[in-house]
C-alpha cells in the first residue's frame, strides 16, 4: 500500500485489536503486564523480546499516541511525558553531563527560560541566548562545551518565527544537537525533522488535545537519540499516564480539521486587528506584515493559531480589555476549542525580570489570543467590544 497521508495515519494508527475486535482502541488502565512463564520474562526484561512490561516503561495507549507522533513529524521513535515541560526537562536532562552548554534562542516559555537559568546552574549547565532575528550571532556563542541549539518556532508568545533550515545548517557544522519545541504549529503544520531537526518536542497539553482537558508531552527524533532520553526518563518516572496518552491520540484525529479552522480564524481576527485604531501593532505569521513573513510561508502549512497584539495604554489599558471580554475565555492556556486571551506579562511570563520581558518583546499591553473554533464573527465582536471600551 503507498504511504498514507497525515489526516489518515492520525485516524488510522491504532495498537494491536484484542480478541474483542473493537474498532476503537480500548483503555489499559493496568500499571503491570503478566507473563506466561518465567523464561518470557527473563527475555522480555533483557530486551530480547518487545514487548509491555510496565506502564512506566511503555503501554498499549501510550505506545499508539507516540506511534502517531512519530508517523506525523518523520521521527524514527519518541516517547510520552506527563507534561510539556516534562519533556523539555528530561531531554535536556538525558542528553546532557554537567559542565555542558546549550545555545537558545532568547524567546522562549518562561517555565523554560526558568529551567535554563535557575535550575540547570546548579549541574554547570550554562546557557547562552541568541535573538530571534540574529541567527548569524550563534556561531559567535559556540563554545568547546556546547552540545544543543534550542528554539521555539514560533515562539511563545511573540509568534517570531526561526528558519530552521538556518539552525539545522550551524548545528550540523559544529557537531551540535538541534532541538526544536514545535508546540505553537503541531505537526500538521510544520515538520522540524524536515529542515533539518534532530529532536521535536511537544506540549500535547495544548493544541494537540485541542479541548483543554488533560496535560501531556512527547519528543521524538532518531533512535539513537530517544535511546537515551527513553532509558533515562523509564528511571526518573515522568511517562504519560495511559488514559492521558488514549485522550491524546483521539484529539489527534481531528487535529487537521480543528487547525485548519483555527488558522482560517486567526488569519481574520489578525487582518482584522490591523491598523485598529486601539492596536499599536498585529503579529500573526502569514500576515504580510510579520517580519519572518517568507520563512513562515516556507516552513509552515498555515500560520498557527496564535495572534498578539498590544493594545494601546499599557497596563491599565491592557487590564481594562480583558476585563471586558465576554464570550472569550481568560486563561492560561492555548490551543483550546475555544479562544483565549492571555495577559503574558502578568501571568505565563510573569516571572522574568522586566529586563527579559523586553527582551522577548513582552510589553505591559501584550495581548495573546488563542483562536478557537467559535464562529469568528462572534470572536471578533467580542475583541472590538472590549477594545471600544478603552
Amino acid at each position: 500500500m503507498k504511504k498514507t497521508h497525515f489526516e489518515t495515519d492520525a485516524v488510522r494508527t491504532q495498537s494491536a485489536r484484542t480478541q474483542h475486535k473493537e474498532h476503537s482502541t480500548p483503555l489499559y488502565l493496568t500499571s503491570g503486564f503478566v507473563f506466561d512463564d518465567s523464561e518470557e520474562m527473563r527475555a522480555s526484561f533483557a530486551e530480547e523480546k518487545q514487548r509491555d512490561l510496565y506502564s512506566r516503561y511503555s503501554n498499549p495507549n501510550t505506545s499508539e499516541f507516540i506511534d502517531k507522533i512519530c508517523k506525523m513529524e518523520g521521527a524514527e521513535e519518541g516517547y510520552a511525558f506527563a507534561s510539556g515541560m516534562a519533556a523539555i526537562y528530561s531531554t535536556f536532562a538525558a542528553l546532557l553531563s554537567a559542565g555542558d552548554h546549550i545555545i537558545s534562542a532568547r524567546s522562549v516559555f518562561g517555565a523554560t527560560h526558568s529551567l535554563f537559568t535557575k535550575y540547570f546552574p546548579k549541574w554547570q549547565i550554562e546557557t547562552s541566548y541568541f535573538k530571534v532575528n540574529e541567527l548569524e550571532t550563534i556561531t559567535d556563542l559556540i563554545q568547546p562545551n556546547t552540545k544543543i541549539i534550542y528554539a521555539e518556532t514560533p515562539t511563545n508568545p511573540g509568534v517570531d518565527v526561526l528558519d530552521i533550515e538556518v539552525l539545522s545548517r550551524i548545528a550540523k557544522k559544529h557537531g551540535l544537537l538541534l532541538i526544536i519545541d514545535n508546540c505553537f504549529a503541531t505537526p500538521y503544520l510544520q515538520q522540524p525533522i524536515k529542515f533539518g531537526a534532530d529532536l521535536v518536542i511537544h506540549s500535547a497539553t495544548k493544541l494537540i488535545d485541542g479541548q483543554g482537558r488533560v496535560l501531556g508531552g512527547v519528543t521524538v527524533g532518531t533512535k539513537d537519540l530517544m535511546r537515551e532520553i527513553y532509558l533515562f526518563s523509564r528511571l526518573t518516572g515522568p511517562s504519560l499516564s495511559p488514559f492521558n496518552a488514549w485522550v491524546l491520540s483521539k484529539s489527534l484525529e481531528t487535529l487537521a480539521v480543528r487547525a485548519e479552522r483555527q488558522c482560517e480564524n486567526a488569519l481574520r481576527l489578525a487582518t482584522f486587528l490591523e491598523g485598529h485604531p486601539k492596536v499599536n501593532w498585529v503579529k500573526y505569521p502569514f500576515l504580510k506584515s510579520h517580519p519572518q513573513y517568507e520563512i513562515a510561508r516556507k516552513q509552515m502549512k498555515l500560520g498557527g493559531v496564535v495572534v498578539t497584539f498590544e493594545v494601546q495604554g499599557g497596563v491599565a489599558a491592557g487590564q481594562q480589555f480583558f476585563d471586558n471580554i465576554q464570550l472569550c475565555s481568560l486563561s492560561a492556556n492555548l490551543g483550546d476549542s475555544r479562544t483565549i486571551v492571555t495577559h503574558p506579562a502578568s501571568t505565563t511570563h510573569a516571572k522574568l525580570e522586566e529586563e527579559d520581558k523586553r527582551a522577548v518583546g513582552i510589553t505591559d499591553g501584550l495581548v495573546r489570543c488563542s483562536l478557537g473554533l467559535e464562529h469568528v464573527e462572534d470572536i471578533i465582536a467580542d475583541i472590538q467590544q472590549a477594545l471600544q471600551t478603552l
